[in-house]
């Protein structure tokens, strides 16, 4: 029996077979839509125990959601204490508070507001105080900002992106 269990909803498919072939992991894939996902669901219902997984990974999600809190609330839920969760969206790190009107619903107003068109928030710098609202303890952390441009640039790394660490204790 592998050691971690993780959870990666939306799973981005330049990881899958990587973590897949790694025997550390029992790796399962979740997705409302997606045909690469081992089980299809929605992020705010997630079809698990509590306290199922040691990890969770959970990319450019948030944003597409009807209600974040809850989402980020489930994520927590499935979650073991002492695991953790990466949980990022886009962020406009010149905002200091998340930007949603459920009032806008075309999608070229959501384009021009919230930067693509199937988004309905666009997170400031408050994004981490949210994720603590479902729980989570939060580590902001900035440290691609201190590594070399160089390596930034060989790995494609978003120069100025915050990682929030969530953790369960």
């Amino acid at each position: 029996n592998a050691p971690h269990k993780l959870l990666h909803i939306a799973p981005e498919l330049c990881f899958i077979d990587r973590f897949k072939s790694m025997e550390n992991l029992d790796y399962t894939t979740a997705d409302l839509e997606s045909p690469l996902a081992d089980v299809k669901m929605d992020v705010h219902d997630i079809p698990f125990e509590d306290n199922t997984f040691d990890v969770v990974f959970c990319n450019h999600v948030m944003e597409h959601v009807e209600d974040d809190i809850k989402a980020m609330s489930e994520i927590y839920r499935v979650l073991k204490k002492g695991g953790w969760a990466i949980i990022q969206s886009p962020q406009d790190y010149s905002r200091s508070t998340t930007l949603e009107d459920p009032n806008i619903t075309d999608p070229k107003e959501r384009e021009k507001v919230y930067w693509q068109a199937d988004h309905v928030r666009l997170y400031g710098l408050d994004y981490g105080q949210r994720l603590q609202k479902a729980g989570f303890t939060v580590k902001e952390d900035r440290f691609v900002m201190e590594l070399p441009n160089e390596m930034v640039r060989r790995y494609a790394l978003p120069a100025n992106e915050i990682i929030y660490f969530c953790a369960k204790n």
